[in-house]
């Protein structure tokens, strides 16, 4: 009963909340943080009534398991937007801007956060400035493709775009790992190359070669059915097994092995979209059966939002510079980049923007940073700082991007069930 209460409050707070939004025009996404944030432990959970809201961190991380899930279904969607005939267009410009973007990103955070470390040395230990430069390259693929979807945005910007989002996070994986590398090795006086170069690149080829693996398996057996219902079946079915074998970890002796679901769930994505001839009609319908388990993913996002970090002004500090210098890494870097492989004027003007949205991928960086002790927990609590921020106001901005870009039609009073009667007349 506990757990049933809980997710409907968490669903209906965000459905309530989205319908305010869309009065002052914000994208849905931003509503449901904010319903996350006032049923959280902060707010409504404060007063300790199980069923008005989230009493604790503790049993907002008990429902992890609904928020990979999603995370799973987030990134199987945005494989299907590598096409082969689409990524014949644009898939040179957006591998040389999405890796351009992050490696610019990240050396204008650390450039930043460097030089303030030396200003404030036992504030912020220089192992946490070079890991957070990493941590600036990630993006929120699942903001920006929620707020591309709620608005129907098409052109060139939003099919460039999400491939960049995608291929992001890969090279903000790697990025990540040799930062996490060079710290470890200044902390304790002995570089291990091992972490630094070889488990990184495994990461990604192998999460890369287990979500083609999926892929062709999904496909193979998707043939022996033709009712819409047990092909929908099965793509849940695939999306949850390739989830769940993301998520396994072993040693071959001194290395580390692991995937990155992300990674693997967009490859799943891929190859079906790829090489099967209906996978466009299963995604439309996919897309409507996990709308509620998007709106759940982020209103629990929401919650588990550390506003305790708002205390401590060093954390603060730190924080607003890594914003601003995150902000300009991934504006300069992306116009730079798109003016030089003579992309759509749009593009270049309002590409950076559009990848401002920053989560789950760079939360994921933080937890793992943590393992430094109090170096890593310095790089948590920014992270946490600049997520805050990131998710209010990165949907927002992305929304204005594309419709100054001119691929989001003015919005306009649109009902379903207006639609409906009209469709019966």
């Amino acid at each position: 009963m506990q757990i049933l209460l809980s997710l409907s409050v968490a669903l209906f707070a965000g459905l309530m909340l989205s319908r305010l939004a869309k009065l002052v025009k914000l994208p849905a996404v931003t509503a449901y943080l904010v319903a996350g944030i006032l049923i959280g432990p902060y707010l409504l959970g404060a007063f300790r009534v199980k069923g008005l809201g989230f009493i604790s961190m503790e049993e907002i991380e008990s429902y992890g398991i609904l928020c990979d899930i999603a995370l799973g279904f987030i990134a199987f969607s945005i494989g299907n937007e590598f096409r082969l005939a689409q990524l014949k267009t644009n898939g040179k410009q957006a591998t040389i801007i999405g890796i351009f973007q992050a490696v610019v990103t990240t050396v204008f955070v650390d450039a930043a956060l460097i030089g303030l470390h030396f200003l404030i040395p036992d504030k912020l230990p220089l192992p946490s400035a070079i890991i957070l430069g990493a941590v600036a390259s990630a993006t929120a693929p699942a903001a920006t493709l929620m707020v591309v979807r709620q608005y129907k945005a098409k052109g060139p910007l939003t099919d460039i775009l999400l491939p960049i989002v995608a291929l992001d996070d890969a090279v903000g994986l790697i990025l990540f790992a040799v930062s996490f590398g060079v710290a470890k090795a200044l902390m304790s006086g002995h570089v291990d190359l091992l972490s630094v170069i070889l488990e990184p690149v495994l990461e990604v080829v192998l999460s890369i070669g287990l979500g083609a693996l999926m892929g062709y398996m999904f496909t193979f057996f998707e043939r022996f059915f033709h009712s819409r219902s047990k092909r929908l079946s099965m793509s849940v079915t695939f999306v949850l097994l390739t989830v769940a074998l993301s998520m396994l970890e072993f040693k071959i002796g001194r290395v580390h092995i692991a995937f990155s679901s992300l990674l693997v769930c967009m490859m799943l994505g891929t190859i079906f979209c790829n090489i099967c001839d209906f996978s466009e009609e299963l995604m439309d319908r996919l897309d409507r059966w996990t709308a509620p388990l998007f709106i759940l993913f982020f209103v629990l996002s929401g919650a588990e939002l550390e506003l305790a970090v708002f205390k401590d002004p060093v954390i603060v500090l730190v924080g607003v510079v890594y914003i601003i210098f995150r902000s300009l890494g991934k504006y300069c870097g992306a116009s730079s980049s798109a003016k030089a492989v003579k992309c759509d004027k749009n593009i270049v003007k309002y590409l950076g923007i559009t990848l401002l949205p920053q989560a789950g991928v760079a939360l994921g960086m933080a937890l793992k940073a943590e393992q430094l002790g109090p170096e890593g927990k310095i790089v948590a609590n920014i992270t946490l700082f600049s997520v805050l921020i990131y998710e209010l106001v990165g949907p927002f901005l992305t929304k204005i991007s594309l419709l100054k870009a001119g691929e989001i039609q003015p919005e306009g009073k649109v009902s379903a069930r207006d639609t409906a009667k009209a469709e019966k007349a």
